[in-house]
């Protein structure tokens, strides 16, 4: 199965997939297109050392979102794929590109949903409203997209205890690598093997 990574930052999520390209359980994966909301992600420079197609597509490039929104729909068809991987990306998509790739796009994020998500909820945010909030034990989901901010059907969660000495950084640092690095990966391999199916926005795996 062809993917297409969406990023804005460090990328380690991307270099989770990449890894599982090479040596792990998405071996007759291929990754055909990085497509960035930022020049300046170092996720990039994952993507030119492991060879992979790569484009910036900025929002505040295009003078109004239709022109963006076009321009995200013609990268990835051009790729060839067929699924689109949100790895920590950072813009709300356009309607163009969810309705197009409907059921085909996943995102990872870094908590629990329902709780933590939503607008605003991303980076190291879901982790200080968790540690606010006082809660035992928060984690990582991975969900298919629709036009709202984390409001998709949920394929995969994993959890971790959230320990007494927990600061946001640490926190952060134990969800990716336990959670997120995880069920990414996972989630990928169960879309290609085509065990997913959503019924009255509730995914099953069969």
């Amino acid at each position: 199965m062809k993917i297409a990574v969406f990023v804005s930052g460090g990328g380690t999520n991307l270099q989770a997939i990449i890894d599982n390209t090479k040596d792990g359980i998405l071996q007759d994966v291929e990754i055909v297109l990085v497509l960035s909301s930022s020049k300046e992600a170092y996720a990039l420079e994952r993507a030119a050392d492991n060879k992979i197609p790569s484009v910036v597509v900025s929002r505040k490039d295009f003078d109004s979102i239709e022109k963006w929104d076009d321009a995200v729909v013609e990268a990835v068809e051009k790729s060839g794929a067929e699924l689109v991987v949100l790895a920590g990306y950072l813009s709300l998509l356009g309607p163009k590109i969810v309705s197009r790739y409907s059921n085909r796009i996943i995102n990872i994020h870094p908590a629990l949903i329902p709780s933590f998500c939503g607008a605003g909820m991303y980076g190291i945010r879901p982790h200080k409203a968790a540690l606010a909030k006082g809660v035992k034990v928060s984690g990582a989901t991975v969900h298919f997209v629709n036009e709202n901010y984390d409001e998709g059907p949920i394929l995969l969660q994993k959890a971790v205890d959230v320990l007494p000495d927990d600061t946001p950084e640490s926190l952060q640092q134990r969800i990716m690598k336990e959670c997120e690095w995880k069920i990414l990966p996972q989630a990928i391999r169960l879309i290609a093997d085509g065990r997913v199916i959503i019924e009255n926005n509730i995914c099953y795996v069969r």
